[in-house]
């Protein structure tokens, strides 16, 4: 057979096309072209846009073998009713084959209250596990040696708070602050657009990130400051694009502000890690990890002058989408899970959660959790995927992708950074708005049918729910943990507590850093609430209006009033 050149036999083909009835599905969220071809990553320097593994920008992964050399951590998301509760649901998965822990507080801890506070009735230990002092930490890690395991904290108004109780902990297990590994999520601004469990106003918030990183950096060198949400922006509605492009931004006002009190970034940078999610749509998916590596990479060296490799790494912990998970037909979510798994090994991620497929029903049982671990096992060990490194790279499609979604996000942020920057950005609803109107489109695409969901819009069985296998939690839990908090506080030395509780309220008010006065507080037993309420008294509380609440000793009386005022010209 005669050989035929390659711009021959694309005309020929667009004109076979051109004379075919054959139509794609009217379904948003489509590739651009329905073929792609040497034509779409012409002219591309190899070496500028991907490179190899473990080499600047990174595009095909930050370790020189990936998994070659070693898998992914796979954890599970787990924390529910008391402390000894979840670890013995900790200890189960540790058994199980899991490689590092993945802590869910309940919303009282997320918010700096304690079990006892009026506002945390009927939410102790019901999304998560309820930590109110050192006590509750020393049993959630009972029996579990903090220098063998690497620990994820998703925690974020008082992050450095509860990073202050692992470090206490660690100390009474014997194990050295500069051997400990692990993550504190600690990333407050994509709190005010879409989660919303913050405490304190951005701006004393941030000064709590930028000290755990002076602190981290010098004492606890290998742990993770700030795991950069990009997960919760997108589970709130946005795109891909603008889960890379918030979370930048986001990051971007950290580093600045870093830099602004007098940090390196060199020395704190190697500290940003990351939280992503991981949607259906596949090769999407894919590529958006490549893209975001490069688009990382790029930002730190050529903005903030990094020198250091680590500095530039862009290290991804990655967390299956639950939003996406349908409580008809459960069982649906099995390969929905699994594929998205697929898309963030394929995308070269290094630390991974999987949803449970019975989540849009309730907390996992320990069957669905054990089958989520599983999924991730069965992905490394028999699927093939992990073997070669970056395997879709030079694909028509994956290049052309990565290099769009890059494109789309740097312009997003070009727009962010006219702004003034991602807290000017979010003051002014911007980001917000964007992800709302995001979100809307997506949900009229599922009830208009252009986007299928199965279970939902098409294939539907009309079976009712069944709900009897599922993880109830025991509405005891909030009377056991308040009956603890006050035994402890009888026990504890209170003279020793009011003192270090008056040290940091002095702390708060200067230029300090709070990390040390914050473990010396722990130390003593000083509850969550106790130290979250000093620091309350010192910032105010934020207000979704913007404004701030403040107490008002010695009567205690409550006062709001406007935000500060930012200063453009100082600031800039």
């Amino acid at each position: 057979m005669a050989n035929v050149t390659f711009e021959k036999g694309l005309l020929d083909y667009e004109a076979k096309v051109a004379k075919s009835t054959a139509r794609f599905p009217e379904r948003p969220h489509l590739p651009e072209k329905r073929l792609y071809t040497p034509l779409d990553t012409a002219g591309a320097d190899y070496m500028e846009k991907s490179g190899f593994p473990g080499m600047y920008p990174f595009t095909r992964g930050v370790q020189p073998t990936m998994y070659r050399g070693r898998l992914w951590t796979m954890r599970a998301y787990a924390g529910f009713a008391t402390a000894e509760e979840t670890n013995t649901r900790y200890k189960y998965l540790l058994q199980a084959g899991q490689t590092g822990l993945s802590v869910a507080m309940d919303l009282p801890t997320q918010i700096g209250l304690d079990s006892d506070a009026e506002l945390s009735h009927g939410e102790v230990g019901k999304v998560g596990v309820a930590i109110d002092s050192l006590a509750d930490m020393e049993r959630l890690f009972e029996g579990i040696p903090l220098d063998k395991v690497s620990t994820s904290m998703t925690i974020n108004g008082p992050a450095a708070v509860l990073l202050a109780m692992y470090v206490a902990v660690a100390e009474k297990q014997g194990v050295r602050p500069e051997v400990l590994r692990g993550t504190i999520q600690n990333d407050i601004l994509k709190e005010y657009i879409a989660r919303g469990t913050y405490i304190f106003p951005p701006r004393p918030s941030m000064r709590l990130i930028t000290d755990t990183f002076a602190y981290c950096s010098r004492n606890i060198p290998k742990w993770n400051t700030i795991s950069v949400g990009a997960y919760h922006i997108r589970e709130a509605g946005a795109s891909p694009v603008q889960e890379i492009a918030f979370a930048f931004a986001n990051a971007m006002a950290y580093i600045d502000a870093a830099i602004k009190a007098g940090q390196k970034v060199d020395d704190f940078a190697p500290g940003i890690s990351w939280i992503f999610t991981a949607g259906l749509d596949f090769f999407a998916e894919i590529a958006k990890f490549r893209a975001a590596r490069r688009l990382w990479a790029r930002i730190m060296k050529e903005r903030y002058g990094a020198t250091v490799p680590k500095a530039m790494m862009l290290r991804v912990h990655v967390h299956t989408a639950g939003s996406v998970l349908t409580a008809q037909q459960p069982l649906c979510n099995v390969p929905r899970i699994t594929w998205q798994a697929m898309a963030a090994v394929l995308g070269g991620i290094q630390s991974m959660a999987c949803c449970a497929y019975d989540e849009a029903l309730s907390l996992p049982t320990e069957e669905s959790a054990t089958l989520a671990l599983r999924t991730q096992q069965l992905l490394a060990y028999e699927s093939g995927v992990a073997d070669t490194i970056d395997p879709l790279a030079g694909s028509y499609y994956v290049e052309s992708l990565t290099d769009r979604i890059e494109k789309e996000a740097t312009e997003y942020l070009a727009k962010i950074d006219k702004m003034g920057g991602a807290v000017a950005a979010i003051e002014q609803g911007y980001m917000q708005k964007e992800m709302a109107l995001h979100a809307y489109e997506y949900q009229k695409a599922i009830e208009t049918g252009r986007q299928t969901v199965i279970g939902v819009n098409k294939y539907m069985d009309n079976k009712p729910v069944e709900q009897n296998e599922v993880l109830k939690a025991d509405l005891s839990v909030g009377e056991r943990q308040v009956k603890r908090v006050n035994e402890m506080k009888a026990r504890r030395d209170n003279d020793a507590v009011k003192a270090s509780l008056t040290r940091l309220k002095e702390a708060c008010k200067g230029t300090d850093n709070l990390m040390p006065y914050l473990i010396d507080a722990v130390k003593t037993y000083a509850t969550l609430g106790e130290i979250c309420g000093v620091m309350r008294e010192v910032f105010g509380e934020y207000r979704q209006d913007g404004s701030t609440l403040f107490d008002h000793d010695p009567d205690g009386k409550r006062h709001v009033g406007p935000a500060p005022k930012r200063d453009k010209q100082k600031e800039s």
